[in-house]
């Protein structure tokens, strides 16, 4: 009996440890650099135990892992709890971060969180990033997709091969690369080797690197495609907004109504401006039935089409075309030319300025918003608020308790809220609000905003009024809490981030 009993323990034991045996690797400061950057293709997902999404995704990543061990596909994790400095110097910001490293260049995870997509996925992105093209292909390959670029070299290894398809593995997800040495092909696409050739679904069909690509390198390459893949002027989505976005350049809409049976003769006309200032500038156009509300956010209040609007993307400035003027190539071509030479004044949505101020809270609109912040007597602490915003309309009583607090000294302590998604703010001002609540403190005398990343309790917003306020606060120095002789200020009901809510 005693034989069996330490028979049964040990099986248990044994099968324990085959229950609580992982597939994925767990990484830390002192092994990542060692296990990610020789591995030619690893899956790394950043978490957090805490993480409901990472809790969901954690049985498909281990199933992942085991399948994906067979086919010699590595699976790692970072616990960004106990790892927060990694995760901070890989400049992680929300959980899971999933990354596809390639010897430890890195590139996002676009793929599914289950457990047959992960494994798909990732079998996917094992194949070769780089198709060889034969002759019996080629005519199909260069039309397979939006967006096909060829390399045709005289042998495989010649420059700039291993830059290309390096860049390919980092872009396989967004374009269709092939490589070719086949003579017939190369004579077929009346190139001279090395070359690079970018073929396309629009605009111009062909473009040839204009430059010795024997020296090219990948970065110089995904820039060069990039720029390519944005058409002269092309219909901008949700689909691909963020094309646009992330290119940094200013945006310019030609609203137009898709039922129009004039909508292809007003997008043609502005083809030529669109490619003057192509490389400066992205044109589109937009369904503005569909994004009506979109218009009216960049200013454009009547429903009048076609319109047009340029779009500052990084400083949120809005400079629309006259409504009461016709859209015409010479009105859109005069406003380009002035907006480059600096000469052409963005259009400030405000709310009327109130006829008065009763409340303790200086409610600010767009048309004051320097008169009153810039005012060098003053020491001024703004929230920018949203009305649909739930944390806003939590925020509100004591945000007007705060008013209360310094209502006394008003002439030299302003407490002031804006609705920010009614009131643009002026160019001058150093910052653009992306999420709300948002608050700002003015120091008196300085044109310098100080972030508030503090919890939302009055004694929080109290104290860091009379640590940053220059001007004094001698009036009404007795605060009284509420609450007993004593007693500790109850914790904060919010987290301390600002920015809760798009």
């Amino acid at each position: 009996m005693r034989f069996q009993s330490i028979l049964s323990a040990a099986s248990l034991l044994a099968l324990s440890t085959l229950v609580s045996a992982s597939d994925v690797i767990d990484l830390t400061p002192d092994n990542f650099d060692a296990i990610v950057k020789p591995e030619s293709l690893i899956l790394v997902e950043f978490f957090a135990p805490w993480c409901g999404h990472c809790k969901a995704l954690a049985p498909h990543y281990e199933e992942a892992a085991t399948a994906l061990k067979e086919k010699n596909i590595k699976i790692a994790k970072v616990n960004c709890v106990d790892e927060a400095d990694l995760c901070q110097s890989n400049g992680i910001q929300g959980y899971p971060t999933l990354r596809v490293y390639r010897n430890g260049e890195h590139s996002d995870y676009t793929g599914p969180r289950k457990a047959d997509g992960i494994i798909s996925y990732m079998t996917k992105q094992s194949l070769p990033a780089v198709t060889e093209i034969t002759k019996d292909i080629f005519d199909d390959f260069k039309k397979a997709d939006r967006i096909v670029a060829v390399a045709f070299l005289s042998s495989p290894t010649e420059e700039p091969a291993a830059e290309f398809s390096a860049a390919a593995n980092k872009h396989r997800d967004d374009y269709l690369f092939g490589l070719t040495t086949d003579k017939e092909v190369i004579e077929a696409a009346g190139v001279t080797p090395p070359a690079v050739v970018l073929y396309r679904s629009f605009d111009e069909p062909t473009s040839e690197y204009p430059y010795p690509v024997s020296s090219l390198t990948a970065t110089e390459f995904e820039d060069w495609i990039k720029e390519l893949s944005v058409p002269i002027i092309d219909q901008v989505s949700a689909e691909n907004y963020q094309l646009y976005a992330q290119s940094g350049k200013p945006l310019a809409y030609l609203f137009v109504d898709p039922s129009d049976e004039k909508r292809d003769e007003y997008v043609n006309a502005l083809k030529p401006i669109a490619a003057k200032y192509k490389g400066k500038m992205n044109f589109v156009w937009i369904d503005a039935i569909m994004f009506g509300d979109h218009a009216k956010a960049l200013n454009l209040n009547e429903i009048k089409w076609p319109s047009f609007v340029i779009q500052d993307l990084t400083k949120q400035l809005k400079f629309p075309l006259d409504q009461s003027v016709e859209t015409t190539p010479e009105a859109v071509g005069e406003m380009v030319s002035q907006y480059f030479d600096g000469t052409l004044t963005p259009t400030l949505k405000s709310q009327p300025i109130p006829e008065t101020q009763d409340e303790s809270v200086f409610e600010l609109v767009g048309k004051q918003f320097e008169e009153v912040v810039f005012d060098d007597s003053k020491d001024v602490f703004v929230e920018f608020y949203a009305t649909w915003c739930g944390h806003c309309k939590r925020l509100k009583p004591t945000w007007d308790s705060l008013g209360d607090r310094y209502a006394d000294v008003k002439d030299r302590v302003l407490i002031a809220k804006m609705e920010a998604t009614e009131n643009d703010l002026p160019a001058s001002i150093p910052f653009r609000v992306s999420g709300f609540p948002t608050l700002k403190f003015k120091k008196a005398g300085t044109k310098e905003f100080i972030d508030y990343d503090g919890d939302r309790s009055l004694e929080s917003l109290v104290a860091f009024v009379e640590e940053n306020a220059v001007n004094s606060l001698a009036k009404n120095e007795t605060f009284d809490t509420g609450k007993p002789e004593g007693q500790e200020p109850l914790a904060a009901e919010h987290g301390h981030e600002h920015h809760d809510e798009l």
